[in-house]
Parts: structure tokens; sequence; C-alpha cells
């Protein structure tokens, strides 16, 4: 036979997807490998691969400031996973957390772990400390969902272990990070960048997925913060300072 009429037959699509979990066509959204977990946001799982957070692999959400919403985001997840009977471990958050509003959420405060790694960070302002715990954490097998907030500038060699640690995980592994850090490199998979979209609202932007770019943020209705009668009296409020202005 002529080896100039030698054909090879493309592989069928399905074939290449069980290869191996984290192989996927570009043009299309990875599977993700491991079971994820729904986001309580169906817009934003249609976009995810999976269709949920991922297990077993790191995300990174950047973040302009604390507080633009990133709690009420994860909420469904973190209910979610103390729903399954495990725990959640909360790395350094920026400010005290709300019982009430995390119960509003579905979250129990009195299941989640709160470690505070700062007293020690004034000797190791790389944020050496907070991602060796993060790492012990996440290599320990006895916690469900980890959320941690890490320093500015973290080295991209902490990043990579964080995300080696993950994959042994069985859980969803959430890093919080500056803006700025999108212009770095890093080892995690999935990488989205938080920014408030108004009141309640939130826009999410893909940086990094196992899948094709978005060219548009997600906008997301987070659930709202304030109890309604607060809510509404402050949206008159607003409309009572913008109407002078549009009479002008």
């Amino acid at each position: 036979m002529n080896p100039s009429e030698i054909t090879v037959a493309p592989a069928p699509a399905e074939r290449l997807e069980s290869l191996h979990p984290a192989l996927w066509r570009a043009h299309q959204l990875g599977g993700g490998g491991a079971r994820s977990l729904p986001s309580g946001y169906p817009g934003l799982d249609a976009q995810l691969p999976g269709g949920g957070w991922p297990r077993a692999a790191l995300t990174e959400l950047l973040l302009p400031h604390a507080g633009v919403g990133e709690i009420r985001l994860l909420g469904p997840c973190l209910a979610a996973t103390l729903r399954e009977g495990r725990s959640a471990m909360l790395f350094d958050p920026p400010a005290a957390l709300s019982g009430w509003a995390l119960a509003q959420w579905g979250i129990e405060p009195e299941r989640l772990l709160v470690v505070s790694t700062r007293p020690v960070q004034s000797a190791r302002p790389d944020g050496g400390d907070t991602a060796w715990a993060l790492e012990r954490a996440l290599a320990s097998g006895h916690v469900g969902a980890v959320l941690a907030w890490l320093p500015p500038r973290l080295r991209a060699e902490r990043l990579r272990r964080l995300q080696l640690a993950a994959q042994a995980h069985d859980g969803p592994a959430f890093v919080l990070r500056e803006a700025a850090a999108a212009e770095r490199p890093s080892a995690a998979p999935l990488r989205l960048e938080l920014r408030s979209a108004g009141a309640d609202r939130l826009a999410v932007r893909m940086l990094k997925r196992r899948g094709p770019p978005l060219a548009q943020p997600l906008m997301l209705s987070l659930p709202a913060v304030l109890p309604a009668p607060v809510a509404a009296s402050l949206a008159v409020r607003e409309a009572a300072r913008a109407e002078p202005a549009h009479t002008a």
C-alpha cells in the first residue's frame, strides 16, 4: 500500500473527552472532570465548566476591594456544602461576618470555621502563613469548602502549590485576591473578576476557564443584604436626591 494513501479517521467527538477529564475542545466548555457544585445562579452555571463550581481545583476570584458581594455569590455553595454534613473554613475574612445575614442565606454561622493569620502576617508580609495554612487544610481531607482572602502580590509558586493541594481536595476551593492580579499568570484553572454593578448586582467577567472566552460580563442579581423596609427607605431617599438634579 502506498503510504501516501493511508488516511487516519478523526476521533469521534466523545472519544477526546473520554481520554482524560482535563481534555476539552477549544470551542466547548470543559467537563471539569470532578463533580461540581451548583453556584445557585443558573446563568453562571451555564458558563462554568462542569455546570458549577469545580471540586478538586482552585477557583480564583479577583476583587477591586472586599465586600463587592463575594460572600453572597458563594453563599449557595457554602450552604450546600453544610447541608452535605461537611464544614466550611474561611481564612482571614476582611471584616466580621454578619450572623443574621448568613442565616438568611441558609448558612449556619456556628458551623463556619474562621481562621485568622493576621497576627503572624506582620512577620511574614508575603502571605506565606495564610498560604501554608490553606494548603494544610486542603490536604487534610476534613474540610468541605475553603475560602481564603489572600494578601496582595502572592508569589506564583505559592499559587501552584495551592492548586496542587486543591487537586486532592474533594470540595470547592476559593481564593480571593486583588484585581491587579489579573495582569499576572496564575495556576488556577478558573479565574473570575467580580465588580459591583449597582445595588445587589454583580458583574462577573471570565478571565480564564476551560473553554472559549466570554465576550461580555455576566450580570447577576444577588440576594438583598438589607431588610426589605430598609432597602425601600433607601430607594426613596435616592430617588428624592435624584429628582432636583433631573428637574434642573
